[in-house]
């Protein structure tokens, strides 16, 4: 009883995804594009880079504009009302929005790929586009709505209302004295106060944003390295997966062994000779003096190989000598389809010339 339950607390414990992810998961996750990010820290970079971008350019900006208005009240509204004339107006309008635009949308572009960039780095993949019938399923919609992740969505958005809301009225309570005598001044020095209280409220909101937007990228990071933990289990079968299951490995290298046995004993009856221990080592040779420099072992073996080698061999007619020591050190030295080594050719052309008288070649 006690056996079983410790097999199956250990099955339970193996289960428990508690070690860190390896690199191939890692890996595997990122070209699936599931990278650790935050959506606050692109918002947050691209507000606090606009406002910038308005702290030194909207001097320049504004002159713009009014040189629009002035030349729309001094010369368009004197144009006769044309087809061509209400065109050659939309087009200037257009002319003039998007020279003021375009800097912004450039801008809000490169820092929203900067900040990602910070993030993860470069990663381009379609994976995350591409549709998932789970997510069209109602249980694990609800599931998702009533999350942990949605808890801590509602909490970033309240959070951002009472930033936006602290960082308003801080900057209008430090400026109510300018706007209560708003009233008194000329349209350009109210333009110019509500422009400064506007770009003192948008950096400190985005300042406010920004530090938001850190808070929940390192949860981000957390929730990601939670979500690629691994169960000791994935980790052994994620290597199998790598290297290749062990018992598969082993019959591979079986049938290789086997395959190559076939191979070396259908040289056998080719062999010119086979010297022998006798009984513990065999090893075939064979010499062809128009294709082979020098004598070439086709086949050797030990114990029940070598008792192969020879019952093949006496089958087909191969001379079988015994010579103990050039059996070892054949089988010691030379590998199969491997010439012998020049300190063994005068024992072998010995043998070779023996057999060849036997045979009648000579």
């Amino acid at each position: 009883m006690n056996t079983i339950r410790f097999q199956v607390d250990l099955q339970f414990f193996s289960g428990e995804k508690t070690e860190k992810a390896t690199p191939h998961r890692r890996k595997k996750a990122r070209e699936e594009g599931q990278v650790a990010k935050s959506q606050e820290v692109p918002a947050a970079l691209v507000l606090f880079s606009l406002f910038l971008f308005l702290l030194f350019m909207g001097k320049s900006m504004g002159d713009r504009i009014y040189q629009f208005f002035q030349a729309f009240f001094n010369r368009y509204l004197l144009f006769e009302l044309t087809e061509e004339t209400t065109e050659k107006l939309m087009t200037e309008m257009v002319y003039q929005a998007a020279l003021m635009v375009w800097p912004i949308f450039l801008i809000s572009m490169a820092i929203a790929f900067f900040a990602n960039y910070l993030q993860f780095g470069l990663l381009f993949t379609t994976k995350p586009l591409q549709l998932k019938l789970d997510k069209l399923d109602p249980i694990k919609g609800a599931k998702r709505i009533f999350s942990l992740q949605a808890l801590v969505n509602l909490i970033k958005s309240i959070l951002k209302v009472v930033f936006v809301g602290i960082a308003v009225w801080l900057v209008l309570w430090a400026g109510k004295e300018e706007l209560l005598t708003l009233a008194t001044k000329s349209v350009g020095d109210m333009l110019t106060v509500v422009g400064k209280l506007t770009l003192q409220m948008g950096f400190m909101v985005a300042g406010l944003l920004v530090v938001l937007s850190i808070l929940d990228y390192m949860y981000q990071k957390f929730q990601y390295e939670k979500q690629l933990r691994m169960s000791k289990q994935d980790i052994k079968d994620e290597h199998k997966m790598i290297e290749g299951d062990p018992q598969i490995k082993g019959k591979i290298k079986q049938k290789q062994r086997e395959m190559a046995m076939r191979r070396m004993m259908q040289e056998v009856p080719n062999a010119d000779v086979v010297i022998t221990n006798p009984t513990h080592f065999a090893v075939a040779l064979k010499y062809d003096g128009t294709t082979m420099q020098a004598p070439t072992v086709v086949a050797k073996g030990q114990d029940f190989v070598a008792l192969r080698i020879k019952e093949i061999a006496e089958r087909h007619e191969v001379v079988t000598i015994e010579n103990k020591p050039l059996a070892r050190a054949l089988y010691a030295q030379v590998e199969i389809n491997q010439q012998i080594p020049e300190e063994l050719f005068q024992a072998v052309a010995e043998i070779l010339a023996y057999v060849y008288r036997v045979k009648g070649k000579i």
